[in-house]
């Protein structure tokens, strides 16, 4: 590797970088619509126990193996254990797999930002985004669609520019602009969505408790998979991050503010979502149930009905919304990045310009590609399920397995290097809930998805959709990550 390796210019520059990864679209539109349909108020209690059993004791590992031994997350897990750099790579590829598929979803509300003014939806908001926008035709197709390709040219653009800048010049700048954008953006959205007629409507929806939710397991392990996916653990990102640390960094007191951080948006994203999912309900005399959606569904098919509805104000709110979004994406995406180009330029020795070139280049080639195309519902949709859902939970899992079950004479070791540095101490509380809480619980959640994906076709998609880009990509995930493992580096 040409030259000494970057860190990162001070603790903060590690925290803001660390919540901009950690808050992204999941924390906009996917945490409201679980909150609400988990029991609402009553889901902030497994939520809470998730984050403090699960979510936060494993970014302290990720922070512990990142920090102390320096490197990429194959690298850092190979200094661990020489059986554990496959763990690295699966983590690696996951982040290398959302990059490529992310860069379309930033595109789609980078396109709404501008569409928001004037409303140019039109009515119709779901055939406005999956017949006129997108051209989705329900199946895979290679028809082109020229607005995808000029919007993901400029995203990959803009990604490479930040990567090509590095720790400091590219990604402590980058999160420097992206998170107060995101705050003041957000921040000013929330404040008009309460002020809406029927915005307490929305509220009341969104923190009613519903107790009697708490004895289903299922809003338990809706609680542990949210928390475990919002904080970016598991796909190498926080692994990557810390090593970049400096040696005498408050590691678990950084970790402790970057978890509330991103809590406390996810919160304020419910409140601005719910108030205007509120005002939509009393506008058109439905119930707030009949509109809440989450995911694809809120952004870009009932949020655009919500801004219908307000007249020419609601311009201003569309564009609030979506520029949210796309600030959000573009603070996660140079994140996920990282972990690539940080684990091939540990392993082969490259120089940054030639990983970036390299990693960076080939994911912009085949989002391009793939998703400049009348299929790109499809691709989006199927990846994140199988990557997210499976890819993620399984990498977080498999290096608490592997650390906790198999060696565990590796945890005085990294109790002690935390301890020496940070103000939070670790002990048996966190040594249990690693060895027994998480893993149980990971192991439950990874268990019912697949039980679902091999029982039911997701979402009713063809079995060669399927097969391709769902079980074909944890295939590619487990493939890819043996052979780069068994690949010669620089030194070896």
């Amino acid at each position: 590797m040409s030259g000494q390796r970057e860190n990162w210019s001070g603790r903060s520059a590690f925290i803001l970088a660390a919540i901009g990864s950690a808050v992204g679209l999941g924390n906009i539109w996917r945490f409201p619509y679980v909150a609400y349909d988990n029991g609402g108020g009553a889901f902030l209690l497994p939520y809470l126990i998730a984050l403090f059993t699960a979510a936060i004791p494993l970014l302290f590992l990720d922070y512990a193996i990142g920090h102390k031994y320096q490197g990429g997350a194959p690298k850092a897990y190979k200094k661990l254990t020489p059986s554990a750099e496959g763990i690295g790579w699966w983590q690696t590829l996951v982040s290398w797999v959302i990059a490529v598929y992310y860069a379309a979803v930033i595109v789609w509300a980078g396109s709404y930002t501008f569409f928001s003014f004037g409303q140019k939806w039109g009515d119709d908001t779901t055939t406005f985004f999956v017949e006129d926008y997108i051209q989705h035709t329900g199946e895979l197709t290679s028809s082109f669609v020229p607005q995808m390709f000029i919007g993901l040219v400029i995203i990959w653009m803009i990604a490479l520019l930040v990567m090509f800048g590095g720790i400091r010049k590219g990604i402590e700048i980058a999160n420097k602009i992206c998170i107060p954008l995101l705050v003041v953006l957000f921040g000013i959205m929330v404040f008009k969505a309460i002020n809406l007629p029927g915005a307490a409507e929305g509220l009341n929806a969104f923190f009613a408790p519903n107790w009697e939710k708490m004895a289903d397991p299922n809003v338990w392990l809706a609680a542990y998979g949210h928390v475990f996916f919002s904080l970016s653990i598991g796909f190498g990102i926080m692994v990557t991050f810390s090593s970049y640390l400096k040696r005498n960094t408050n590691l678990t007191g950084s970790g402790l503010v970057v978890a509330f951080a991103n809590s406390s948006f996810e919160i304020l994203a419910g409140i601005g979502i719910f108030s205007a999912l509120g005002f939509m309900a009393h506008a058109t005399g439905q119930d707030v149930s009949e509109v809440a959606k989450g995911g694809v569904g809120l952004a870009f098919f009932v949020f655009p009905q919500i801004i219908s509805t307000m007249g020419e104000s609601g311009d201003i709110i569309g564009f609030l919304f979506f520029g949210s979004l796309v600030v959000a994406g573009i603070s996660s995406l140079v994140s996920i990045l990282e972990v690539p180009i940080a684990a091939f330029q540990s392993k082969f020795g490259w120089s940054r310009p030639k990983t970036v070139a390299l990693v960076v280049g080939s994911a912009a080639f085949i989002s391009i590609v793939g998703f400049s195309t009348g299929s790109s519902l499809i691709l989006v949709d199927v990846i994140d399920q199988f990557s997210n859902n499976v890819g993620i939970v399984y990498g977080g899992l498999i290096s608490i397995i592997w650390v906790f079950w198999f060696n565990r004479n590796k945890i005085p070791g990294i109790i002690e290097h935390m301890n020496q540095i940070s103000s939070f101490k670790l002990g048996s509380f966190w040594s249990l809930m690693l060895t027994v809480v998480t893993p149980v619980a990971l192991i439950t959640t990874l268990l019912f998805k697949l039980v679902s994906l091999f029982e039911t076709p997701y979402e009713g998609y063809s079995t060669p959709i399927l097969m391709i880009f769902g079980w074909g990509v944890l295939a590619f995930l487990g493939i890819g990550s043996l052979i780069l493992t068994s690949a010669k580096g620089k030194g070896e």
